[in-house]
């Protein structure tokens, strides 16, 4: 197992996981495109260093050359510009109409934002999630941040305990996407 930060090679197959929350999340572009279009799309948005998911704002854990999970994040003042990139592929696939993949503000004030957290099917139960996030904390301190914030479906009781043996608390409610959330936050 190595946490290594993310790599332009791994964009399609980081897409591919994170297609996982999103159609969790019920994305409403997903109604509009393909998933295979979406993937496309976002590992095209990926090369923008600005973009949510570029590799300077992820880490991959990867077992015998197989992306096992991945976590990206963001300091709390960047959200305004994370998906300008998001933008511009959505203009260059001609696509019209309200293309946002995320409508909602996700951060609190003054805390380095967990986007996401996902673990590759093959490889859950096997500690990667609790790996990712305790390697986040790097990330977060790197950008100055004495906090780390996330949201967290109220369904899923799963995630909220391994959020919450790694020291998170919930610490207020949000709606994203029509889905209610615990935020939740750690000082680290």
């Amino acid at each position: 197992m190595v946490i290594r930060k993310a790599a332009p090679e791994d964009r399609e197959a980081v897409a591919e996981l994170l297609l996982v929350i999103f159609k969790d999340m019920e994305l409403p572009l997903l109604q509009r495109i393909s998933e295979e279009k979406l993937v496309q799309m976002v590992a095209e948005a990926m090369a923008d260093p600005m973009y949510r998911y570029n590799e300077s704002r992820g880490i991959v854990n990867e077992i015998d050359g197989k992306l096992a999970g991945v976590a990206f994040g963001y300091p709390d003042e960047e959200e305004p510009t994370i998906d300008l990139a998001w933008d511009e592929v959505a203009k260059a696939h001609q696509l019209t109409g309200d293309t946002r993949l995320f409508k909602d503000s996700e951060v609190f004030p003054n805390e380095w934002y967990l986007d996401s957290v996902c673990v590759n099917e093959a490889f859950r139960g096997k500690g990667i999630g609790s790996s990712l996030l305790e390697s986040v904390v790097d990330l977060a301190r790197q950008a100055g941040k004495s906090k780390i914030g996330l949201c967290c479906d109220f369904t899923n009781h799963k995630a909220q305990k391994l959020y919450e043996r790694v020291g998170y608390e919930a610490v207020g409610e949000q709606v994203l996407s029509n889905h209610r959330y615990y935020h939740m936050q750690k000082t680290i």
